[in-house]
């Protein structure tokens, strides 16, 4: 199984605001599709509950310590941990995309092989940061430029 966290992070680490993104990039949206499309998104009940549905041609695993909350949506797989998460994904496809939100991140990147940041050239407000992350452990593999922002992937090395 090969872990991904897909993220948009501004100059201050913030990553959303009042449940949804403090910026519109139509090219980094377009990205994440292409990058995501077919496998399976890992995500947390409020990133869940903040887009509205399952995102079209791919599989959602939904983290959520509620053990009574539904998805209201039968092809949306419910784990209660990280761990669950990230078993309940690698038994549907090969390759796992981890989505937010922000304890999502940070509960998943012990587990993660690869970061997909696309790094925004803003400093929104917001109430959900990127988690810290020790760059000794990655190293830059990629890089693609776009309009006030840059998708850079790492790789655990």
């Amino acid at each position: 199984m090969s872990v991904t966290i897909v993220a948009a992070v501004a100059r201050n680490g913030v990553i959303g605001v009042d449940g949804g993104l403090p910026w519109h990039l139509p090219d980094d949206l377009r990205l994440f599709k292409e990058t995501t499309l077919g496998h399976v998104l890992v995500m947390g009940r409020r990133t869940y509950e903040a887009i509205g549905r399952p995102l079209p041609q791919r599989t959602t695993v939904v983290v959520t310590r509620s053990r009574d909350w539904s998805p209201q949506a039968e092809e949306v797989v419910v784990a209660h941990g990280i761990e669950d998460a990230l078993e309940r994904a690698a038994a549907i496809d090969e390759q796992v995309f981890v989505v937010g939100g922000g304890e999502v991140y940070a509960a998943a990147l012990p587990h993660t092989d690869r970061l997909l940041l696309t790094h925004v050239d803003q400093e929104p407000d917001g109430d959900t940061t990127f988690p810290d992350v020790d760059w000794r452990d990655w190293g830059e593999t990629a890089r693609v430029a776009g309009d006030g922002w840059e998708r850079v992937t790492y790789e655990r090395g």
